[in-house]
């Protein structure tokens, strides 16, 4: 009986715990779809209603303008391209580097491979600096050079965990028997280590993929020249443009009725553009995702676990 009472109680309290788990992911989960939610609404919503707040659930006084302005806006699109070309030639570069140098040090008999893992390790917290960074690319005639976006350092993060992917995740005794039939390093890293490893390659192109399309630091650096510009700094070149010309009032109260208005509208535009723009430089990574989760666990999660 008492056993009995122990079991009824037991699963009362997993019942309980079930549901408060299940209560707190529905609104942690709100709590990150929803400005994301709110930004699609926003996007198609007339901005003084966003700015007046009465925009919650569903679009408010629905209109296309403000992506009509962002497909007219030739310098979006040609930071789109440029954007697409970096990531994706990025991409392949830091995945040439780090497979093989994942694949190199995760050989136990590596002669050195303790102090190379750790030279690695050093500069993950350590590094050069911007200035140093800056003259070694102008030194490399690499300043207003796409190739600036292109080529450089990979993650070590990222590194490690391929590495431990190859660890862990490829029996050795397939290397063993491919170089009794005379197999080399080449041929085990091409034939076996590569196509047994399309998870963690999978996710190291979606990582590669997310730093290059969000990146914009390096651009504002080593560029000069629009033409070159990124989608992000495009992005953020139009953005801080438009609220610096609504912002200063002095400039502001030197014009006309009619240029006022004309800012007013031009301010308004860059706010409705503003929820727009973030969407469509959204969209690619949100349509990625979804193709590349199933790998998650077959990539990160196997090597982290056994590592």
């Amino acid at each position: 009986m008492t056993k009995k009472r122990t079991a009824i109680k037991s699963s009362k309290g997993d019942a309980a715990f079930d549901v408060f788990v299940t209560v707190f992911m529905l609104i942690f989960l709100f709590i990150m779809l929803y400005p994301l939610y709110f930004t699609v609404i926003a996007s198609f919503s007339d901005i003084n209603e966003v700015g007046l707040g009465r925009v919650y659930l569903w679009p408010k006084g629905f209109n296309l303008d403000a992506y009509r302005n962002v497909i007219n806006n030739k310098e979006i699109w040609r930071g789109y391209v440029n954007t697409i070309y970096y990531v994706t030639f990025g991409t392949i570069y830091a995945l040439a580097i780090m497979l093989p140098l994942s694949y190199a040090l995760s050989k136990k008999h590596l002669f050195g491979s303790v102090g190379v893992n750790w030279f690695f390790l050093f500069t993950m917290y350590f590094s050069g600096g911007l200035v140093p960074n800056y003259l070694l690319r102008r030194d490399l005639n690499l300043i207003n050079n796409p190739l600036v976006m292109i080529i450089g350092g990979i993650s070590v993060y990222n590194m490690i965990v391929t590495r431990t992917f190859f660890q862990n995740s490829i029996p050795n005794e397939l290397y063993e028997s491919a170089k009794i039939d005379g197999a080399n390093e080449f041929t085990c890293f091409f034939k076996i280590a590569i196509p047994l490893s399309s998870a963690i390659i999978a996710v190291m192109a979606l990582y590669n993929a997310v730093s290059g399309w969000n990146a914009y630091f390096g651009a504002l650096i080593y560029f000069t020249k629009p033409n070159l510009y990124p989608l992000q700094l495009v992005l953020r070149q139009i953005l801080i443009e438009n609220q610096r010309m609504s912002m200063d009032i002095q400039f502001f109260n030197t014009l006309t009725s009619d240029q006022q208005q004309l800012a007013v509208m031009q301010a308004r535009m860059a706010e409705a553009m503003k929820y727009s723009v973030v969407f469509i430089a959204s969209a690619p990574l949100l349509i990625a995702y979804p193709f590349v989760q199933k790998f998650f666990v077959k990539g990160v999660m196997i090597g982290s676990l056994k590592g």
